[in-house]
């Protein structure tokens, strides 16, 4: 174990990206292992960044075998809930067998630490509230069902072969990097923030809410949102437990506090200064009314607690990037339509 090498799969993403600054800045080498089909280039910045598909067992066995990591972050997967829907080939392939490539080319040398960036989508709709660990899981759709597939994997692999792995189940990631190096930027864009950042910005004409007549407090969703930067730390932690703890271990990580909508998007215009027009729209299948977490046991086990707690302050994070010069500028214009 006297490699400071961390193979970060899918480090050219969102969370990746930002974890492999954290991973940086706790003295490890993170070694970006990404297609670049949905990352990106410019956000690899504090390592080597080696192009390369899980699919293909024989590079990835190359890549593990030279630089001998301590453990393996893997963020690499498709993400999109309505595509998994109308192409959940796309999905398992991906997902789920890119995976099962990855652990087999783990084995191969001799690697047997694993992060696992999993979901809440696990969970599927809530029998009650805030989810915790022990919520029954059964996902309703191909996304949430592919990551579950994966924990089962990780299961299984430490019963047969000794694997050990932490399975990290974000709620809903947000927010950017403080220090205004990297942010979120997806394309195209689903995720809430950005979308209403992009309304107050003038890049898109209105943001569409899916449903206003829920049962809650203002008939609009309700969600968790974390701090791109506190699922990070999460993964530092759960790497450093790995060295006195075995077997296939699960967190939730969100902060115990849901917000609405409509109180999102309130924020942003606080934030901002700049008033966000919205549009009502459908409700989408399967959109639960509120996902909140109960992330005791992270704080608990992991010695996790969140940093960047209130919604404001990632809001904040998020316009400070969005505004800053960059030359990955790829925005346009349009109507927003969220999956957050």
């Amino acid at each position: 174990m006297g490699s400071n090498n961390v193979i970060v799969t899918g480090g050219a993403g969102y969370v990746g990206s930002h974890t492999c600054k954290l991973l940086h800045e706790a003295g490890y080498t993170p070694v970006v292992v990404d297609n670049l089909s949905r990352g990106h280039r410019w956000a690899v910045q504090w390592g080597p960044l080696e192009q390369a598909d899980l699919l293909d067992q024989r590079r990835m066995e190359e890549i593990l075998c030279r630089y001998r990591p301590r453990a393996v972050l893997h963020f690499a997967a498709l993400a999109y809930v309505g595509e998994s829907v109308t192409d959940p080939g796309l999905y398992y392939e991906n997902n789920v067998v890119g995976s099962l490539r990855l652990l087999d080319a783990m084995r191969a040398c001799g690697v047997e630490r694993l992060v696992f960036s999993s979901t809440c989508a696990t969970y599927g709709e809530p029998q009650r509230l805030p989810l915790d660990e022990t919520h029954p899981q059964a996902p309703i759709n191909p996304y949430g069902a592919s990551k579950l597939m994966v924990e089962r994997l990780l299961a299984d692999y430490a019963a047969a072969y000794g694997l050990r792995s932490v399975a990290l189940r974000y709620f809903n990631a947000a927010g950017a990097d403080p220090d205004g190096v990297i942010g979120e930027l997806h394309e195209p864009e689903t995720h809430l923030i950005p979308l209403i950042l992009q309304v107050a910005a003038g890049e898109r004409a209105a943001l569409t809410i899916h449903g206003e007549d829920y049962g809650t407090p203002d008939g609009t969703c309700v969600r968790d949102y974390i701090h791109v930067c506190d699922l990070g730390s999460a993964h530092l932690l759960a790497l450093e437990s790995m060295q006195e703890q075995p077997g296939a271990r699960a967190y939730n990580l969100g902060n115990g506090a849901g917000y609405s909508v409509r109180e999102v998007v309130e924020s942003v215009e606080r934030v901002t200064g700049r008033q966000v027009v919205c549009e009502p729209g459908p409700r989408r299948p399967g959109d639960p009314p509120r996902l909140v977490a109960d992330a005791n046991r992270a704080r608990a086990e992991l010695g996790w607690t969140p940093r960047h707690a209130g919604l404001d302050a990632m809001v904040e994070t998020a316009w400070a990037w969005w505004c800053a010069p960059r030359r990955h500028d790829s925005r346009g214009g349009g109507s927003g339509t969220a999956e957050d």
